[in-house]
């Protein structure tokens, strides 16, 4: 994007990104990357490569937690999986950023 914008222009995207780690039952799963949430990155992460590519005024517009249901995930894990899971410190978001360049 940076490389074909014009000098004062801007790009807006929404994405998907964590905060946290996610089991590796549900990093390994294709149902989970297809949804876009084990191929995820951090949203630290995320933020930071866009500013290291020479956007500046990186905002985050709207930012939504994404959960999900105790009945999806038994399709992953085990009761104790999902307990931990709960008690883990995260957080799946869907974002959406603004960037000039």
């Amino acid at each position: 994007m940076y490389r074909v914008l014009k000098p004062g222009g801007h790009f807006c995207v929404s994405d998907v990104v964590l905060q946290g780690e996610l089991p590796d039952e549900l990093v390994r799963d294709a149902e989970m990357y297809a949804g876009c949430v084990s191929g995820a990155i951090q949203k630290e992460d995320y933020l930071t490569i866009i500013k290291a590519t020479g956007f500046k005024g990186t905002t985050i517009k709207k930012e939504k937690e994404i959960s999900i249901p105790d009945e999806i995930l038994a399709n992953y894990l085990d009761e104790e999986g999902i307990k931990d899971y709960k008690s883990r410190e995260l957080g799946i978001y869907s974002i959406t950023v603004y960037a000039e360049k």
